[in-house]
């Protein structure tokens, strides 16, 4: 049992012997379980407090061995499932036919290949699966390997959807987890059934699978050390990532609040703030300097500040949303607007911290506090009840088996959180890397956006407990019900333009749900941009890199909302980088060009502490 567990306990103990006038009497109905009733002890408070700790340490000890996934959760799904489907017999024999008219295409496929027929493919994997794009696919015995896996990855598909009376939840955690079962076993993932290998292989003599055991070993030896993957050594904050020269001008016990020296005579008279999400380091929008968003801004002539999150101990574990709204983003502004007084401020959040810049941008809307000039929304859900795939890791049965790891822990650890986010691109993330690196034995180079995805953080276990069931599976912020200060808020109380970002390959704040705010905002206007790439790579665009493409239109107050399909459709594509795009309309909501503010306050309470990135993004 946890230290914390057995603390808990103790103070259950402490608590009934101090609170003796509790004690049921002789003439009580309540059932006395031990003979330490005679004692004062309260025991039906005692037993239930002794079942729900031993409930709670089981559940966190379960979650190590389960990658944080609930097994309860995924076998009342299947059952659900399976339940439905014994009672659909109608169901059941079209999945019959579908079986046989597949296998049927399947060996007119083998047939016509063997006889030298030209033969169209059963079935072509879905544009996004890789996999089977090697030429030696297409020859035998390698085609039908890979028609047959797809083949069967398409009935499966058919029987775990559309059974009548599951619920869309189960049906979608079905699906996904079969689906994710399936891949195991797919033939790219093995030596004898994949044909680029084995060409490799026979090339190489061998020598391609002796560096992938060599491969395995040094990453397993790594795990187990708590190390950093291959390659990011040659990352390290703040000699060649996070090297945008600035200084920490305000700290507190949750964040530091690094303000960027200006590199042009002049700057916009409106400075910036940046709230990235806690769930990861600042520093993505830092990398290095050809794709730093932050030494882009400020070499545009802005002035600069973003907020560097503290990563959390089990100390912290009782810090919540509100701390992180107080102590985060309101904190950061009464910073900046007394090192740039009489100028408002253009918010940015990116992900969480775009979600916590609107909780508190429509807070302070409420309470008439006018100091955003603008809000910039990058990649951030304010609706979440269309959030893709990541979802179905959002139930009752889920969140009690992660508020559990975390009770225990104080927190949520980072790799405890990157198991979803892997299996949601498993075929990319898991499956593909097993084969590059450990079969083919070549290893992909590091990059910093690599190398910044493995310097994790922590998540606190009040904080992370609430953003799940108050904003995700609750829907509070959208709904009007979250309330701050012992009120509730509305979107639709902002009157701030709104610039907001989606990706269209991104599963974390899928770009349907980001623009989701065109239903909750009565802003000014709302801007919304959707570029090309995922979570990350949609964002750290900078101008120049190749392949980048966005989307853009803007939604005057009082003009009709058009739908995501539709917007989609009548939004024509650019080439290039959204930055500058984004820059234009930053600085045609921008007052004339002023002189650089000082470097914090000093006089004021904002002394510079240290250089950037400061100390904070340095904590493991």
């Amino acid at each position: 049992m946890s230290n914390v567990a057995m603390n808990d306990m103790n103070e259950n103990l402490n608590y009934a012997f101090d609170n003796k006038e509790q004690v049921p009497t002789a003439k009580s109905p309540a059932t006395d379980l031990y003979p330490s009733s005679s004692l004062g002890i309260p025991t039906k408070l005692l037993n239930a407090r002794l079942a729900d700790q031993i409930d709670r340490v089981t559940h966190a000890n379960m979650g190590k061995y389960t990658a944080g996934f609930s097994p309860e959760g995924l076998a009342m799904a299947y059952l659900d499932w399976l339940v439905h489907l014994s009672m659909a017999p109608g169901k059941q024999a079209r999945l019959v036919e579908k079986a046989l008219r597949k296998a049927a295409r399947l060996n007119v496929y083998i047939s016509r290949y063997l006889t030298g027929t030209p033969s169209e493919p059963c079935i072509e994997p879905l544009p996004q699966d890789r996999r089977f794009r090697h030429t030696g696919w297409q020859q035998w015995p390698f085609n039908v390997f890979y028609q047959s896996f797809l083949l069967h990855q398409q009935w499966w598909y058919n029987a775990t959807t559309g059974v009548r009376g599951v619920s869309e939840q189960n049906e979608n955690i079905v699906e996904f987890a079969t689906r994710q079962m399936l891949d195991i076993f797919s033939p790219s993932n093995f030596t004898c059934t994949n044909p680029e290998v084995l060409e490799t292989t026979i090339k190489e003599g061998g020598l391609n699978l002796v560096r992938g055991w060599q491969h395995l070993a040094e990453d397993w030896q790594r795990l187990i050390n708590g190390d950093k993957p291959v390659g990011s050594e040659n990352f390290e904050v703040g000699e060649s990532v996070a090297v945008t020269p600035g200084k920490v001008v305000y700290r507190n016990q949750l964040i530091e609040l690094i303000q960027y020296a200006p590199t042009t005579k002049k700057v916009h008279a409106e400075p910036i703030l940046i709230v990235p999400a806690w769930i990861m380091k600042y520093y993505i929008l830092d990398l290095s300097p050809h794709n730093s968003m932050i030494k882009y801004l400020v070499d545009q002539g802005h002035t600069v500040f973003t907020i560097s999150w503290k990563n959390p101990t089990a100390e912290d574990r009782d810090l919540g949303m509100e701390d992180y709204r107080r102590l985060g983003v309101m904190a950061a502004l009464d910073a900046i607007s007394t090192i740039v007084p009489q100028h408002k401020v253009h918010g940015v959040g990116y992900c969480l911290g775009g979600t916590l810049l609107t909780i508190a941008a429509a807070a302070m809307s409420r309470d008439s506090d006018d100091r955003l000039k603008t809000i910039t929304l990058l990649a951030a859900q304010t609706d979440f009840s269309e959030a893709g795939e990541l979802m179905l890791f959002i139930n009752q049965s889920q969140l009690m088996l992660l508020e559990d790891i975390m009770w225990d822990q104080g927190y949520l650890d980072a790799r405890q959180m990157s198991g979803a986010f892997q299996v949601l691109r498993s075929n990319d993330l898991i499956w593909s890397r097993l084969v590059q690196d450990y079969l083919l034995g070549r290893r992909r180079p590091m990059v910093d956006l690599l190398a910044w995805n493995a310097d994790t953080t922590r998540m606190p276990y009040r904080m992370h407990s609430q953003y799940l069931r108050e904003l995700f599976l609750e829907n509070q912020l959208a709904n009007g019900q979250y309330v701050v200060e012992g009120r509730p808020i509305a979107i639709s109380d902002i009157r701030a333009p709104i610039f907001c970002v989606g990706a269209t390959r991104d599963h974390v704040a899928p770009w349907k749900s980001v623009y989701k705010i065109n239903l909750l905002a009565d802003a000014d206007e709302v801007t919304f941009l959707l570029s090309s790439g995922g979570h990350n790579a949609g964002i750290v665009s900078e101008p120049g890199h190749p392949n980048r493409s966005f989307r853009i239109s803007t939604r005057k107050e009082g003009e009709h909302y058009v739908d995501p399909d539709t917007w989609l459709t009548q939004t024509s594509e650019q080439q290039g980088s959204w930055w500058s795009e984004w820059h234009a309309w930053l600085v045609k909501r921008s007052d004339n060009h002023v002189q650089p503010p000082s470097m914090g306050a000093k006089d004021k309470g904002y002394p510079p502490l240290c250089n950037a990135p400061g100390t904070y993004v340095l904590q493991a």
